[in-house]
């Protein structure tokens, strides 16, 4: 299957460059590669890196994750679409991901430090001393990887197509090999120490690329007063999307960040957990930095638009190398084109790493059968999400940004109850647990598929995912509420002082 693309989106004077920095960066991950295979040994090296990055790294690490091909090329393709209404998107992200470090970072690193703790579901099954909790909580993951994971590869494709006129098809492909290639044998220690290098790169890429967007048509005020006399609406706070619409989008991707467990995952990697003090400062710049080259590239390109300077686009995704390729120099296109692939490839690395995690460690302890070596069928899960996640992009229709949104419900209408509340609520219970992550499941997966077979949907375009949030806490609070029993009184003294420190 391919998507229609810009014709000549890299002019042949521009590849040699753009092929040059790929090549260099592909061979600073192959070094990678090599290095976190040669030390990954356990399922602790592979699954938690060890315990032993740095603070710099875990910033990095949780900027990509949060921001990969969702933001740098689904992000730019919805703002041009829908009008500022898209910033709902990510604007919660600089503050929502500092509000984890507050909430559960601490928590879930101690719960780490006293117990072997591998995966989020583990500290749920802990925390409620309940199996079929653990088991509901890896399921979800489960099916929210593979969606979240095709919007990653989905963004490689239009990526690999856009630069090297590979095709949409042949793009994802590539790119999972590539994926596959390091994450197999490094891990998330792989994809952790890639982002390290490029997060930074892509921060700093973020800026430049937005002192070109003010370089267009005699700034931001130019490029306002343009799209005013044609799409007023496009600048209103809610774009295109009716009110109702874009403040569900800011409950799911503001609160729901506090359950993406490929973010969470990584607060068990920190060597010393004391300097997570200083995560919210560092990821808050960061993630505003990166987030001008969504809003910027999606209001130059609208205005280009508008007033001819450019033709009109025929796939959205390709707003983004458009943009660069046509108002940037080569080499800061190269270089941008380079730090969303590394931001892309290192996501699916994290995400493939949960759900391997999930698949071959939660669901056996869930169902009383531990599989013994976890490192090897750890690698074999990761080949099979891979795998799949290419398959879900290569078959779908839908727009890079909207693959994500179902995992991203998903993930936040059955964690953030268990992980957010129930790390910080004394009266959360095991019944109040298991309501909550089944409603999650049932709601979200319920109205997405009464939606895609076109049955109902959600008046004034409010999400699933917000309604299923909704659901989900009341489930929990309700049923914690009524099924109180002492039960935090009944946990190890390690695990209270880990609840409560």
């Amino acid at each position: 299957m391919t998507l229609p693309v810009q014709e000549a989106m890299v002019p042949p004077h521009a590849r040699p460059t753009v092929i040059g920095v790929a090549a260099i960066y592909l061979l600073v991950v192959a070094g990678i590669a090599v290095w976190a295979s040669r030390t990954t040994r356990t399922p602790d090296d592979f699954f938690l890196a060890g315990k032993g990055i740095g603070l710099l790294a875990l910033t990095f690490a949780a900027l990509a994750s949060t921001f990969s091909s969702f933001t740098f090329l689904g992000g730019p393709s919805l703002l041009y679409l829908v009008g500022l209404g898209a910033m709902m998107f990510v604007l919660p992200a600089t503050l929502t991901n500092a509000l984890s470090a507050w909430v559960l970072a601490k928590r879930l690193r101690l719960i780490a430090e006293v117990r072997p703790v591998l995966t989020l579901p583990d500290v749920v099954g802990l925390r409620y001393g309940s199996r079929l909790a653990q088991g509901l909580c890896a399921v979800a993951i489960l099916l929210g990887v593979v969606g979240y994971m095709a919007t990653q590869v989905a963004g490689l494709g239009v990526l690999l197509d856009a630069v090297f006129q590979t095709g949409y098809g042949w793009g994802i492909w590539i790119g999972t090999g590539v994926v596959l290639a390091y994450a197999v044998a490094g891990g998330i220690k792989a994809g952790i120490y890639t982002d390290l290098a490029q997060g930074a790169l892509m921060a700093v890429a973020s800026a430049l690329v937005f002192l070109y967007v003010l370089d267009v048509g005699d700034g931001m005020a130019g490029l306002s007063r343009t799209i005013l006399a044609a799409e007023p609406e496009f600048l209103s706070p809610w774009g295109s999307y009716t009110p109702l619409a874009a403040v569900s989008l800011y409950f799911v991707f503001s609160v729901g960040v506090l359950g993406q467990p490929h973010v969470m995952h990584k607060f068990f990697m920190i060597k010393e957990p004391l300097r997570l003090r200083w995560y919210p400062l560092l990821v808050t710049v960061a993630m505003v930095t990166v987030i001008l080259i969504m809003f910027g590239i999606g209001v130059a390109v609208k205005a280009m638009v508008l007033d001819g300077t450019l033709p009109a686009v025929v796939d959205p995704d390709n707003v983004a190398p458009l943009f660069l390729i046509e108002r940037t120099p080569v080499i800061l296109a190269a270089v941008v084109f380079s730090g969303i692939a590394a931001a892309v490839m290192s996501s699916v690395d994290s995400f493939v790493n949960v759900g391997a995690a999930a698949l071959t460690h939660d669901l056996p302890v869930a169902l009383g059968r531990p599989i013994q070596d976890e490192l090897r069928w750890g690698r074999i899960a990761t080949v099979a999400l891979a795998v799949s996640a290419a398959l879900t992009a290569w078959l779908s229709n839908a727009l890079v940004v909207f693959l994500g949104i179902f995992g991203y419900g998903l993930f936040a209408s059955t964690l953030v109850p268990v992980l957010a509340l129930g790390l910080n609520w004394k009266r959360a219970t095991r019944a109040g647990a298991v309501a909550s992550l089944g409603a999650g499941l049932v709601t979200t997966l319920g109205l997405e598929l009464l939606a895609l077979m076109g049955v109902f949907s959600l008046p004034a375009g409010v999400t699933a995912a917000a309604l299923a949030m909704v659901v989900s806490f009341l489930a929990f609070l309700g049923v914690s509420s009524l099924t109180h029993d002492g039960q935090t009184d009944e946990l190890e003294r390690d695990l209270q002082l880990a609840l409560t420190l």
